[in-house]
């Protein structure tokens, strides 16, 4: 049987548009460049404290995050400031001073490195975070919370494990 103009045409049409039907790049280019965004955005609520298996630090149910400062750790050998060694635990028992010296350096040369600024211009006190575990001894604790302020820090902080809150 013979076919019209017409049906060959739509034929040929039909043949020449059968395959698969390609992906729009230009879409997926964009998804996927929304989505490195979007991780690279959601990405800096990370830890801001250093983890680490020496220190077992308590629990708390507090809520509000930890600000990114001067981190002082409390291991059971080492006092830790920014993760270099600055004092001896072993050292410190036998020191009878209600101040740690070398920290208070330490801390010091960390404070010339950050000047903090508020919205007005007016500069501000640094801020320091102290992570030492649950076994560490109160005497060894007001000694590097005397340092941190004797150093000019204005407010310390205690690090914590959040615990969640139990509904009852």
């Amino acid at each position: 049987m013979k076919q019209s103009r017409r049906a060959k045409r739509m034929e040929r049409h039909h043949k020449r548009h059968k395959g698969a039907p390609a992906f729009n790049l230009v879409s997926l280019m964009d998804i996927f460049t929304i989505l490195v965004f979007f991780l690279l955005v959601n990405s800096g609520e990370g830890e801001v404290l250093p983890s680490t298996r020496s220190v077992d630090l308590p629990e708390s149910v507090a809520e509000q995050k930890p600000r990114e400062n001067v981190v002082v750790m409390i291991t059971a050998q080492d006092i830790l400031v920014q993760g270099e060694r600055v004092a001896s635990v072993a050292a410190l028992e036998t020191d009878d001073s209600l101040r740690i010296a070398p920290l208070e350096q330490a801390l010091r040369q960390q404070s010339q490195r950050r000047v903090l600024v508020d919205a007005r211009g007016n500069s501000v006190a640094p801020e320091v975070t102290i992570m030492g575990g649950k076994d560490i001894p109160y005497h060894l604790l007001k000694k590097v919370m005397a340092s941190c302020t004797q150093a000019g820090y204005g407010k310390i902080s205690l690090a914590v494990l959040q615990k969640t809150v139990q509904p009852g």
